[in-house]
């Protein structure tokens, strides 16, 4: 009877992650389905045999890196991740034990200052610090057993913090702040940065053994641009599903509304910086009225390559130099702040670089 109620439960997971893999995460380009294949891995490794004979009450032992650019569907993929996990049935009360719709839950690490991040991931006991007037659990509390906790923005939290979050991935335990009583974490670890694997290892982002500990699997969810590049009829499958998703049923005439815009008003070579949110705010934009202008910049495939024919033709000042710079990371990361942490600059000065680039006659010219 075990085994039967397994398999049961089994068959019902198989059902879950082919809805949140595969009807979720749509697109028939090549790095779309290899991302499909790698969270149907995450959920049941590369051998479902292996997965039911050893493995499919011990997945939390394997925590997951999602790296992608900002608005690419990171949350998405995680989601579909936390919600795939194996559910028991209970034949006592005839339903699984728990509902997956409880399996997922998500902080978005980047939204609190360090003073707080740790009241928000363990909860806090009342009168730890000032403003703490009753009890507050953390997400870790909030996570199901049988579910997973995405961490987004994981790679801005500071070393104290990796530090102890190394603890909840070793030891599986944690303590609210102010208590000693300590909680016990059952579920999966997810975490996500818009921070390619380089800059990670190079800025030495993590700790290493919190590093080692994070990325059992590291999954790179593909920027919008590529998935078009490498087969256009991408962006017609997404205008699609948007569209359904927005107005609840599928329509064939206001996809096509929709590209007929997109294409007189970007063109075939629009980046798209903001990649898939980008995409849905274009959709809105014109269904509301029939207009959409996209990020007023050069894109970063033309950027770089001003950069890179200045630099072998020698003729590219420093200053220059540095505004194509700064609005080639703007274009691809789509903040001042952001663009701020990886040169050093403070925000004022990377907007005065970014707004003076694209003026540029050429690389090494004069002001238009």
């Amino acid at each position: 009877m075990e085994d039967s109620l397994r398999y049961f439960a089994l068959s019902y997971q198989l059902r879950r992650a082919y809805f949140f893999i595969f009807r979720s995460l749509v697109g028939r380009s090549p790095s779309m389905r290899r991302l499909r294949q790698d969270l149907w891995a995450n959920v049941f490794t590369h051998n479902i045999e292996l997965y039911d004979r050893y493995l499919w009450n011990r997945m939390e032992d394997f925590s997951t890196l999602l790296l992608g650019e900002t608005g690419t569907g990171k949350g998405t993929a995680a989601m579909a991740i936390g919600r795939s996990g194996f559910i028991p049935f209970s034949e006592a009360r005839q339903s699984f034990v728990e509902s997956f719709t409880r399996s997922f839950v998500s902080l978005n690490l980047s939204k609190f200052p360090d003073t707080l991040i740790e009241s928000e991931l363990f909860g806090h006991k009342k009168g730890a610090f000032t403003g703490a007037v009753k009890d507050h659990r953390g997400v870790f509390d909030h996570c199901s057993p049988h579910g997973a906790i995405l961490l987004d923005e994981i790679g801005e939290i500071s070393i104290p913090i990796q530090i102890k979050l190394l603890q909840v991935l070793q030891d599986r335990v944690f303590a609210p702040v102010g208590s000693h009583r300590e909680g016990r974490f059952q579920g999966r670890v997810i975490a996500a940065t818009n921070r390619s694997l380089e800059d990670i290892r190079q800025q030495r982002v993590f700790r290493d053994d919190f590093y080692y500990r994070l990325c059992s699997d590291i999954i790179t969810v593909p920027p919008l641009r590529q998935r078009i590049r490498e087969d256009p009829r991408e962006l017609d499958d997404l205008l699609a599903f948007t569209v359904e998703r927005m107005v609840g049923q599928p329509s064939a005439e206001l996809p096509i509304l929709v590209r007929q815009v997109i294409d007189s008003r970007l063109g075939p070579d629009y980046p798209w910086p903001g990649n898939v949110r980008e995409l849905e705010q274009c959709v809105r934009r014109v269904l509301l009225k029939q207009d959409y202008t996209g990020r007023a910049t050069l894109t970063g495939e033309g950027t770089a390559a001003r950069l890179v024919a200045a630099l072998e033709a020698g003729d590219m000042d420093g200053l220059t130099l540095l505004q194509g710079y700064c609005a080639l990371l703007h274009q691809r990361h789509g903040t001042f702040e952001e663009v701020a942490r990886r040169t050093g600059l403070d925000r004022r000065t990377v907007k005065k670089y970014v707004q003076a680039w694209p003026r540029k006659a050429s690389p090494g010219g004069a002001d238009r």
